[in-house]
Protein backbone atom coordinates (compact mmCIF):
# COMPACT_ATOMS: atom_id res chain seq x y z
CA UNK A 1 0.00 0.00 0.00
CA UNK A 2 2.65 2.41 0.58
CA UNK A 3 4.41 1.72 -2.41
CA UNK A 4 0.97 2.70 -4.29
CA UNK A 5 -0.14 5.78 -2.19
CA UNK A 6 2.62 7.59 -1.76
CA UNK A 7 4.68 6.36 -4.43
CA UNK A 8 7.65 4.87 -2.38
CA UNK A 9 8.82 1.61 -3.13
CA UNK A 10 11.95 -0.36 -2.19
CA UNK A 11 14.83 1.08 -4.90
CA UNK A 12 14.25 4.64 -3.95
CA UNK A 13 17.44 6.29 -3.88
CA UNK A 14 16.09 9.09 -1.35
CA UNK A 15 14.81 6.22 0.70
CA UNK A 16 18.10 4.45 1.19
CA UNK A 17 20.03 8.09 1.88
CA UNK A 18 17.66 8.84 4.30
CA UNK A 19 17.90 5.78 6.66
CA UNK A 20 19.06 7.67 9.30
CA UNK A 21 16.31 6.57 11.88
CA UNK A 22 18.24 3.66 14.29
CA UNK A 23 15.11 1.37 14.58
CA UNK A 24 15.93 -1.69 16.71
CA UNK A 25 17.60 -4.62 15.23
CA UNK A 26 18.39 -8.07 16.62
CA UNK A 27 22.10 -9.38 14.95
CA UNK A 28 24.59 -11.67 16.20
CA UNK A 29 26.16 -9.52 18.60
CA UNK A 30 22.92 -8.95 20.35
CA UNK A 31 22.56 -13.30 20.75
CA UNK A 32 20.56 -13.88 17.38
CA UNK A 33 22.25 -16.14 15.26
CA UNK A 34 21.26 -18.80 12.78
CA UNK A 35 23.00 -21.03 14.03
CA UNK A 36 20.32 -22.14 16.64
CA UNK A 37 23.02 -24.39 18.74
CA UNK A 38 25.32 -21.61 19.30
CA UNK A 39 21.92 -19.16 20.26
CA UNK A 40 21.65 -21.51 23.76
CA UNK A 41 24.32 -19.30 25.22
CA UNK A 42 23.06 -16.13 24.21
CA UNK A 43 19.35 -16.58 24.60
CA UNK A 44 19.39 -14.02 27.61
CA UNK A 45 20.93 -11.44 25.65
CA UNK A 46 18.60 -12.09 22.79
CA UNK A 47 15.32 -11.94 24.78
CA UNK A 48 16.56 -8.52 26.55
CA UNK A 49 17.58 -7.11 22.64
CA UNK A 50 13.72 -8.06 21.67
CA UNK A 51 12.28 -6.74 24.20
CA UNK A 52 14.00 -3.42 24.51
CA UNK A 53 13.21 -3.64 20.62
CA UNK A 54 9.44 -4.12 21.01
CA UNK A 55 9.60 -1.41 23.73
CA UNK A 56 11.45 1.05 21.71
CA UNK A 57 9.09 0.30 18.23
CA UNK A 58 6.50 1.60 20.31
CA UNK A 59 7.30 5.17 19.93
CA UNK A 60 7.51 4.36 16.06
CA UNK A 61 4.56 2.86 15.76
CA UNK A 62 2.79 5.63 17.63
CA UNK A 63 3.95 7.63 14.86
CA UNK A 64 2.78 5.32 12.21
CA UNK A 65 -0.43 5.48 13.37
CA UNK A 66 -0.59 9.25 13.33
CA UNK A 67 0.32 9.59 9.94
CA UNK A 68 -1.24 6.35 7.77
CA UNK A 69 -4.18 7.56 9.21
CA UNK A 70 -6.71 5.64 7.15
CA UNK A 71 -4.93 2.17 8.89
CA UNK A 72 -5.72 3.57 12.46
CA UNK A 73 -7.12 0.73 13.92
CA UNK A 74 -5.07 -2.06 12.33
CA UNK A 75 -1.76 0.18 13.68
CA UNK A 76 -3.42 0.84 16.82
CA UNK A 77 -3.82 -3.35 16.89
CA UNK A 78 -0.54 -3.76 16.02
CA UNK A 79 1.28 -1.83 18.56
CA UNK A 80 -1.43 -3.32 21.09
CA UNK A 81 0.00 -6.53 20.37
CA UNK A 82 3.65 -5.53 20.39
CA UNK A 83 3.48 -4.02 23.68
CA UNK A 84 1.61 -7.59 24.91
CA UNK A 85 4.55 -9.09 23.50
CA UNK A 86 7.59 -6.91 24.70
CA UNK A 87 5.80 -7.73 28.06
CA UNK A 88 5.58 -11.23 27.75
CA UNK A 89 9.44 -11.24 26.58
CA UNK A 90 10.76 -9.55 29.23
CA UNK A 91 9.22 -12.18 31.61
CA UNK A 92 11.17 -14.53 30.26
CA UNK A 93 14.31 -12.75 31.14
CA UNK A 94 15.94 -14.01 34.31
CA UNK A 95 16.44 -10.23 35.19
CA UNK A 96 13.49 -8.47 33.50
CA UNK A 97 15.22 -4.95 34.98
CA UNK A 98 17.62 -5.26 32.64
CA UNK A 99 15.66 -4.82 29.55
CA UNK A 100 16.42 -1.54 28.62
CA UNK A 101 12.79 0.36 28.64
CA UNK A 102 13.50 4.16 26.85
CA UNK A 103 12.52 6.79 29.25
CA UNK A 104 9.59 9.49 28.66
CA UNK A 105 12.08 11.75 27.75
CA UNK A 106 13.34 10.11 25.32
CA UNK A 107 10.41 9.06 23.91
CA UNK A 108 9.54 12.65 23.67
CA UNK A 109 12.79 13.78 21.56
CA UNK A 110 11.97 10.75 19.48
CA UNK A 111 8.62 12.33 18.55
CA UNK A 112 9.79 15.00 17.98
CA UNK A 113 11.89 14.13 15.88
CA UNK A 114 9.66 11.93 13.78
CA UNK A 115 6.85 14.42 13.20
CA UNK A 116 9.05 17.50 12.12
CA UNK A 117 9.26 15.50 8.73
CA UNK A 118 5.61 14.32 9.44
CA UNK A 119 4.23 15.81 6.30
CA UNK A 120 6.89 15.86 3.51
CA UNK A 121 8.54 13.19 1.56
CA UNK A 122 10.63 12.77 3.98
CA UNK A 123 8.02 11.55 6.48
CA UNK A 124 6.62 9.02 3.86
CA UNK A 125 9.76 7.97 3.47
CA UNK A 126 10.04 7.54 7.05
CA UNK A 127 6.68 5.53 7.62
CA UNK A 128 7.99 3.13 4.82
CA UNK A 129 11.04 2.39 6.58
CA UNK A 130 9.59 1.83 10.48
CA UNK A 131 7.39 -0.50 8.63
CA UNK A 132 10.12 -2.72 6.82
CA UNK A 133 12.17 -2.58 9.61
CA UNK A 134 9.48 -3.55 12.05
CA UNK A 135 8.76 -6.69 9.63
CA UNK A 136 12.39 -7.52 10.01
CA UNK A 137 12.47 -7.35 13.66
CA UNK A 138 9.32 -9.21 13.65
CA UNK A 139 10.67 -12.10 11.79
CA UNK A 140 13.68 -12.68 13.62
CA UNK A 141 11.49 -12.16 17.28
CA UNK A 142 9.05 -15.09 15.37
CA UNK A 143 12.45 -17.23 15.05
CA UNK A 144 13.74 -16.62 18.63
CA UNK A 145 10.46 -17.45 20.54
CA UNK A 146 9.49 -20.08 18.77
CA UNK A 147 13.43 -21.89 18.93
CA UNK A 148 12.85 -21.14 22.66
CA UNK A 149 9.38 -22.78 23.14
CA UNK A 150 10.77 -25.51 21.64
CA UNK A 151 13.92 -25.66 24.27
CA UNK A 152 12.28 -24.31 27.05
CA UNK A 153 9.47 -25.49 29.54
CA UNK A 154 6.87 -22.45 29.31
CA UNK A 155 3.89 -21.60 28.44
Amino acid sequence: QMCEKFTVCENSMEMLLQNNLNLPKVTEEDGFVNDFLTFLSFQEKCLRKISSGLHTFQTYLKFIQETFTSENQNVESLSYSTEQLAHTIKQMVMDPEEVIIPDAATQESLRTKLNSSKKTWIGKITTHLILRDFTSFMEKTVRAVRYLKNTRSFS
